[in-house]
């Protein structure tokens, strides 16, 4: 290979401008120009891409969801099937729900409004089971003293008028503490046994003791029931007509 001249005295034009530098103060550049020294610049790191790295998709020790079902069964006396369905029974349950089932008589109101429901999670199953009762309504009983003696209210209002419908069940609820020594029962004689007529009892079932919680007086409407009349066993003029159209 031959050799090259020192050139201490040449010159040579800039690939970038054009300008003429003394050959030996020129410089090369990365992409090969030889540039005075004035015009030299370093490559710029945006040029030359990063090496990126790799982010990590796998999780150490994950806890996804799970298939789990969980069976619930729970019994009770009598409910409320809206309270049943919009306040929860088990606070903390979270995640997914199989299969709930649930005995004991369905109350079903005749008017029901919720507000604020929410809830979390899936649903299977929700069977109501027991006696298959439900209930059309339900009378709060409450004893009242006027100036004429003791007298019920249904539901606040006082010796009501109510009319029952063949086929459907009514509760009349003595929890309230004023019914103690208050025994509400039915007859087909208007004041039942103080007006001289007898305890009708066809499709009545009873509980507790009136003026303890869970006492109640209920009744299922015979077919071609006649006109009706709740009393007091202990007491007369108490009660009031109870029609079955």
């Amino acid at each position: 290979m031959g050799k090259y001249a020192v050139g201490k005295n040449a010159y040579g034009i800039s690939d970038r401008s054009g300008f003429r530098y003394r050959l030996r103060d020129m410089r090369k550049e990365w992409n090969g120009l030889l540039v005075g020294k004035d015009e030299y610049e370093e490559k710029h790191p945006q040029i030359q891409p990063v090496r990126r790295a790799i982010d990590a998709e796998a999780l150490r020790d994950p806890r996804p969801d799970t298939n789990n079902i969980i069976s619930v069964t729970a019994s009770f006396p009598a409910f409320d099937i809206v309270t049943l369905l919009f306040q929860p029974l088990i606070p903390a349950m979270r995640g997914q729900v199989g299969d709930i089932t649930f005995g004991g008589d369905v109350v079903t109101p005749t008017d029901a409004t919720t507000t604020g429901v929410s809830g979390t999670g899936s649903v299977g199953t929700v069977t109501a089971s027991g006696t298959g009762t439900s209930i059309a309504a339900t009378y709060t009983v409450t004893v009242v003293s006027t100036g004429y003696g003791n007298k019920y209210a249904l539901n606040g209002s006082q010796q009501a008028t109510v009319s029952l419908s063949e086929g459907s069940t009514y509760r009349f609820d003595q929890s309230d503490s004023s019914n103690s020594g208050h025994p509400l029962r039915f007859s087909t004689t208007s004041d039942g046994t103080h007006g001289g007529g007898s305890q009708y009892t066809t499709g009545v079932t009873t509980n507790g003791t009136p003026g303890s919680s869970g006492a109640y007086t209920q009744i299922t409407v015979a077919v071609g029931a006649p006109t009706l009349y709740y009393y007091c066993t202990n007491h007369s003029g108490m009660g009031g007509q109870a029609n079955t159209p």
